[in-house]
Order: C-alpha cells, then sequence, then structure tokens
C-alpha cells in the first residue's frame, strides 16, 4: 500500500504544476515588456479577488482549468489586477491598479472585467461580468471567434 502511495506522489505533482504553470503577473509594466517579446497578447483581470463572487466563480470554473492553463501558456500574459478588501497590498500595486482602472474606466460594479491587449497595449476587446460561461467560451472570446459557429 506504501509503495503504490509513493509511485502516485510524481503524478501528483506534475498535475499540480500543469495547473499552476499558467503564472498572473501583478506588475503591468512588465507583463506588457513580456508579452512584446513573446509575442503574446495580454490579458488583464480587473477583479476583487476576495470579495467579488462572481470573480471567484470564474478563477475557480475557468482560469484554475488545464484547459485554460495550457491555451493561455501559448498565447498570453496574464495580468491581475486586484482590489481585494482583506488582502494587503503594496502602495505600489494599489498605486498601479488604480491608474489602470481609471484607465480602461473600470469600477467596483464592473468585476470581473477581462481586457485583451494586443502585444503591443492596443485594447482589442472587453468583456464585462461572469455569467457561467465554460473555459471554450472564453478561448473563443480570446481568440475572437465567439458567436462565430
Amino acid at each position: 500500500m506504501f509503495r503504490r502511495k509513493l509511485f502516485l506522489i510524481p503524478f501528483v505533482m506534475l498535475a499540480t504544476l500543469e495547473v499552476a504553470a499558467a503564472e498572473w503577473q501583478t506588475d503591468y509594466t512588465k507583463a506588457l515588456a513580456k508579452a512584446k517579446a513573446e509575442n503574446k497578447r495580454v490579458f488583464l483581470d480587473f477583479t476583487g479577488s476576495d470579495w467579488c463572487g462572481p470573480c471567484i466563480e470564474l478563477n475557480k470554473r475557468v482560469f484554475s482549468t488545464k484547459e485554460f492553463h495550457a491555451f493561455a501558456d501559448k498565447n498570453l500574459t496574464f495580468v491581475e489586477v486586484d482590489y481585494p478588501r482583506g488582502k494587503k497590498q503594496s502602495a505600489e500595486l494599489v498605486k498601479q491598479n488604480e491608474k489602470l482602472a481609471k484607465e480602461y474606466g473600470i469600477d467596483e460594479k464592473g468585476y470581473p472585467t477581462l481586457v485583451l491587449l494586443d502585444p503591443s497595449g492596443r485594447k482589442i476587446r472587453e468583456l464585462n461580468g461572469y455569467s457561467g460561461e465554460t473555459t471554450d467560451d472564453f478561448i473563443r472570446w480570446i481568440e475572437g471567434t465567439a458567436g462565430q459557429e
């Protein structure tokens, strides 16, 4: 029995790594530079990660899936623009996020708001709210094929 459990450990670790592969950035400037260097689009997630029900649900049902991570790792640079109520953030991060909220016209009523940028930082499209869309729905939205079936 013990050997069987030991045998499973590498598989569990590998699965955990696969789900954690797509990394959320918090530094917008660095993420934009990375996206430009890798010719990837930038995916901004304006969220209230510790209080916004739809934001938490979106993260759980879409952003945490292996399928989304596999797609995102190849195509996107993630930026979490978070407005938590219970988590501490540096003054620098709060200032950056306030500036981004102004730039993109985001307010507390608009969480989650997802903004897709091209590698040079130009806005491609925006999506407000979450109402149960699937991972496939989001991938189609990112690719620009949502509603074209």
